[in-house]
């Protein structure tokens, strides 16, 4: 603790110039959640002097300062870029202390871990970032950011401002144009709904019984209501759940447990998510059936009305209202199912604001749960280019039996979910405008693994503004598939790239190439086509180039990859990787084209060296190499 204090005050003094004036910043990133970070990662390692600013005291926001450390990926996608240095860095945390990762989920697929873990390896991996917790940016105008932080309100001024907010605040403060649920600024109805929100908690096993200061003895208001909802979730003598889908309701406390289990590093020995472990699990994360409003609903509605993010005050009455909702369920856990469960001492230790006014015996209980909810959804920008699920489902049938080429060219990540939304999915709360109904979640639903365009995180016209985490340029549907860990981690690398371009080119955002954001995250161990080749695999010398190759089309593969046509969360089917040809050696007429769709792309000519007997490998990759120069 002395160390964070004496590393604090050494930022507020970096942060305070003598004469008074704006400290000045290339970025200025509002939000250290998964997006956020991940772009101020990118960004400084491409040497750009960048500022998070962020209003809780910890690095990862959903994943980590919101309690969803299960990582969510349907698609099994191999993970890549920062995304999965992060994983294999808290990897090497727990194979340190002989703890598996795969707890989550009732199998041994998934992957989990401590928020605390993961906030630590966030913060050594933005070391290079400048940090401001318990901070949020109030102003925007032009290239000058106010932000007030627990010592009065700072003046700054940036080349480019990140929205990577959990609600995107900045949006309004810049004058950038959005969508808060189906409807567009500056004609917000605040009686739209959109997704319920969720306060997680972190819960573990007190063998010598619960201490006292854990356990209060009286309910919060509300209590009876709560307890009849959670009684359809877990009962004592609830169903043991034996993998058969859908499950059947209400389960035991331990199936519950094993659902969103978390490894212990307190404990000793280790526990996966098979079911012959579960009665090991000592941790684990309570996120089901404390959706809020949930079953209660809103005004007789599903899910959580616009309001909330356009209101803040509003928004301050719900997210308490879902604190409590989860609180509630600690006091059904202790009384009504009789476990020494509570709240983990070892996670969090910030009264979140919406604990303030809890009676006192509550307290030390909130003390340890999450500082911020789990936001489902926030604002979206209104880019030139709008993300819909049809279009997610057509590039997901990229390469499927029978089915053509659907890659996207300025791709900058692969994600892999459902199209997925807690409540507020009527076709009176999806966007009609694009093209989008409430049978679509279902007509549109991806088939595998899919591409995120650059173009969406660009707004229409505010030019040095970027959105990274759910902030993005896409429909309610599409964002229920963006919205989670790996993607938003991923897409804010990516927006961290092209802030980066961006300024070292000295162009705008919107004018960037996306081939040259793609070049640095290719290099950056970023996975951008949907291809795989059994000749060119992550670790072959051309693995970057070939990606770029195959998304522009220089060259055709001598054969595609074959994937079965399937549903994302039921993957069946073997796949065929294609063959690029790699070590094949160019025919001159095969160069000349190759380069002719260069230039043609790139929109100049090449500097290009001569190549006589050159694979294609070699020739594709001096050719982007000479495309990244223009």
């Amino acid at each position: 603790m002395k160390r964070f204090v004496a590393a604090v005050m050494l930022l507020f003094f970096a942060l305070s110039p003598a004469s008074g004036e704006a400290v000045s910043y290339d970025v200025v990133i509002a939000g250290g959640g998964t997006g956020g970070i991940s772009a101020a990662i990118q960004a400084s390692r491409m040497g750009l002097h960048v500022l998070v600013v962020e209003p809780s005291n910890m690095l990862g926001g959903q994943a980590t300062a919101a309690g969803v450390s299960t990582m969510d990926d349907m698609s099994r996608v191999r993970m890549s870029g920062v995304y999965r240095e992060f994983m294999d860095k808290v990897k090497a945390h727990y194979d340190g202390l002989k703890k598996s990762m795969a707890t989550p989920y009732w199998k041994e697929h998934g992957k989990a871990f401590e928020p605390s873990v993961g906030h630590a390896v966030l913060a050594e991996m933005a070391k290079s970032a400048d940090i401001l917790y318990h901070s949020s940016v109030v102003d925007v105008d032009g290239d000058s950011v106010q932000v007030m932080t627990p010592d009065g309100r700072r003046d700054f001024t940036t080349k480019i401002i990140i929205d990577a907010t959990e609600y995107g605040d900045i949006m309004p403060l810049a004058g950038v144009r959005y969508r808060s649920g189906n409807t567009l600024s500056p004609e917000i109805d605040t009686d739209r709904m959109i997704q319920d929100i969720t306060w997680t908690a972190v819960i573990r096993k007190y063998p010598g019984g619960v201490p006292d200061h854990l356990k209060p003895k009286n309910p919060l208001p509300g209590y009876e209501k709560a307890r009849k909802n959670y009684q359809r979730y877990v009962t004592k003598n609830g169903f043991d759940f034996r993998g058969r889908y859908p499950v059947k309701m209400p389960v035991n406390f331990i199936s519950h447990n094993a659902y969103r289990a978390i490894p212990d590093s307190f404990t000793k020995g280790s526990y996966t998510g098979n079911r012959r472990d579960w009665q090991k699990i000592t941790k684990t994360g309570v996120n089901w059936g404390n959706d809020y409003p949930g079953a209660y609903t809103w005004e007789g509605r599903w899910g959580v009305p616009v309001k909330f993010l356009e209101d803040k005050d509003f928004r301050a009455m719900i997210e308490r209202e879902a604190l409590v909702k989860t609180l509630h369920f600690i006091y059904y856990m202790q009384n009504d199912l009789g476990e020494s469960w509570s709240v983990d001492e070892n996670e969090y230790d910030d009264m979140p604001d919406a604990a303030k006014d809890l009676p006192d015996e509550w307290k030390e209980v909130a003390r340890h749960m999450p500082p911020i909810p789990y936001v489902r959804e926030s604002r979206r920008i209104l880019g030139e280019y709008t993300l819909t699920s049809d279009a997610i489902y057509n590039n997901s049938m990229s390469y499927r039996d029978k089915h053509n080429n659907a890659e996207i060219s300025d791709a900058i990540a692969i994600g892999g979910y459902i199209l997925d939304l807690h409540a507020s999915d009527d076709d009176d709360d999806i966007e009609s405008s694009l093209g989008e109904r409430q049978a679509s979640i279902r007509k549109y639903e991806p088939a595998g693994a899919f591409q995120v365009p650059m173009r969406i995180l660009i707004p229409a016209s505010v030019d040095n503004f970027i959105a990274a985490e759910k902030n993005l340029s896409m429909s309610r549907l599409a964002s229920g598939a963006l919205r989670l860990q790996p993607i938003t981690m991923m897409t804010g690398q990516a927006a961290g790239a092209l802030a980066a371009v961006s300024i070292l080119r000295g162009v705008k955002p919107r004018e960037v190439h996306a081939l040259h954001v793609q070049k640095v995250l290719a290099d950056s161990g970023v996975k951008l086509t949907l291809a795989e080749y059994s000749d060119v695999r992550e670790d072959h010398k051309y693995y970057g180039s070939v990606q770029l190759a195959t998304l522009y089309g220089l060259v055709r593969p001598l054969r595609f990859p074959v994937y079965p046509v399937q549903r994302i969360n039921s993957p069946k089917g073997k796949s065929t990787p294609g063959i690029f040809g790699v070590n094949m050696q160019v025919t001159s007429r095969e160069l000349a084209e190759m380069i002719e769709r260069a230039e043609k792309i790139m929109g100049g000519k090449l500097a290009l060296p001569e190549m006589k007997n050159v694979t294609r490998g070699e020739a594709v990759d001096v050719i982007i190499r000479a495309m990244d120069e223009i």
